[in-house]
């Protein structure tokens, strides 16, 4: 049987990309795993935008670098194809639906959160969080830790965090040593492993091919390296200091503000991995809000599209509603919070990409560059597994008097495992099954 030969398509006007990825900010569920599943079917194999080796070698760094690398290939691949203005554009879109999304729901839960209805489908859908973070422990073990070394730095790393106290950073920067020395002494240990969607097929040639020439934007100088981290650094650092001028340099707006830029270098191996980190420093530190309401800004983040890591935006308006600025009603400050908290923790994202872009094409295959980062990955496996644990002791065991096991709860989390990880359910099928269940529940008691 002979296969028609594809013509290559025309090439993308900046407004079609923009509808496209407006399009994909509003329809992007599934966390990560779903979000470049999309991309890849839509990008690779109907639209022929890029080759599917160009994809996965993008996909491959930006799940190295810190920050959400759903929201990273985003802007890599409208960077690639229509320079700044298009990595701008596609990573704005891919993260603006669901932050007035999340503004909206965290209203409501604010305002309404006490009503058996609300109360209801957040008990439902706890314990199936507890399995996603389980599921997303499994999926990046299984992408990254690949033989025994990896596999001890995921324990040493699950050992560190659960039982030491040891901070994240200080994770990070163990693993990374780790991996520096392994990468000079043992590279075979931390070659880089894995890739997303099946690479073996061939959908026809694309407008960014294999054998496209490398466009003038996207070649490497440093000249344009320091330039464009020096144009993002001087934004973040105006922004802070107009939030200083705003509220004060110790208060909550200018707060955030550093945190969550803090958070964002943090953020290797995703959202789940940098939780931790964003618990410790809203809840224990600043305490912007409760463990509780942690863990049900998770569950309204899990049924929202885009990037899982906007829990922050969560974080950000409740802390704001509570700490309300002089002058400014609490919906008002909550929405104020929100942006912020989104606008520092995806800033350096958009950094990374625009600026090392040409860097990250030019360093491919470099054991000593991504060896430790290789390290990083295996030990967010460790963190994201103490995780799992944290949220299960938050939702399975009820602290307030008569102390109990919630018995439901775990057998919920406990089906919820088994369609995630026998039947391979999605997690926003699970999770509206799990919010129905819970109000089924809630009339039952």
């Amino acid at each position: 049987m002979t296969i028609p030969r594809l013509d290559r398509p025309a090439p993308v006007s900046l407004s079609s990309a923009f509808w496209y990825w407006l399009k994909l900010g509003f329809i992007s569920f599934g966390g990560p795993a779903g979000q470049i599943a999309l991309m890849h079917g839509e990008l690779v194999e109907r639209r022929r935008w890029i080759s599917e080796r160009r994809f996965l070698h993008a996909l491959n760094y930006c799940m190295l670098l810190p920050g959400p690398e759903a929201t990273q290939l985003a802007v890599y691949i409208g960077w690639l194809m229509h320079k700044t203005r298009g990595g701008i554009l596609a990573g704005a879109l891919f993260v603006l639906p669901s932050l007035f999304i999340l503004m909206s729901l965290s209203w409501i839960y604010l305002t309404f959160g006490q009503l058996p209805l609300v109360a209801g489908v957040l008990y439902g859908i706890k314990p199936a969080v507890v399995a996603i973070v389980l599921a997303a422990a499994w999926r990046i073990a299984s992408r990254t830790v690949k033989n025994l070394s990896l596999g001890a730095i995921a324990l040493a790393a699950f050992l560190g965090i659960s039982v030491l106290g040891l901070p994240f950073p200080a994770i990070v920067l163990g693993a990374a040593a780790i991996g520096w020395a392994g990468g000079r002494w043992w590279p075979r240990q931390f070659q880089i492993g894995g890739a997303h969607p099946d690479a073996r097929h061939s959908h026809g040639p694309a407008i960014i091919d294999d054998d496209s020439p490398t466009p003038a934007h996207a070649l490497f100088s440093w000249a344009r390296l320091l330039k464009v981290a020096g144009l993002g650094g001087a934004l973040g650092l105006a922004a802070w200091l107009a939030l200083a001028a705003l509220a004060g340099p110790g208060g909550p707006l200018a707060q955030m503000g550093w945190f969550f830029t803090k958070a964002a270098l943090m953020t290797f191996g995703g959202a789940y991995a940098v939780l931790p980190y964003v618990y410790q420093g809203g809840v224990e530190t600043f305490h912007w809000l409760s463990a509780t309401q942690m863990m049900d800004g998770l569950a309204l983040g899990e049924t929202t599209p885009g990037p899982l890591i906007m829990i922050v935006a969560f974080v950000g308006y409740v802390g704001a509603w509570r700490h309300a600025l002089p002058g400014a009603s609490p919906p008002l400050a909550g929405a104020l919070g929100a942006a912020v908290a989104t606008f520092f923790t995806f800033l350096p994202s958009f950094v990374f990409i625009l600026a090392g872009g040409p860097l990250v094409e030019a360093t491919r295959d470099n054991i000593r560059l991504t060896a430790p980062l290789t390290a990083i990955s295996a030990a967010v496996v460790g963190v994201i597994v103490s995780l799992a644990l944290f949220f299960g002791e938050q939702v399975f065991w009820r602290a307030a008097p008569p102390r109990h096991w919630d018995f439901i709860a775990i057998a919920i989390s406990g089906a919820a495992c088994l369609a995630l990880f026998r039947f391979k359910v999605g997690s926003i099928k699970l999770i509206f099954a799990c919010a129905a269940l819970g109000l089924v529940l809630s009339y039952l008691r």
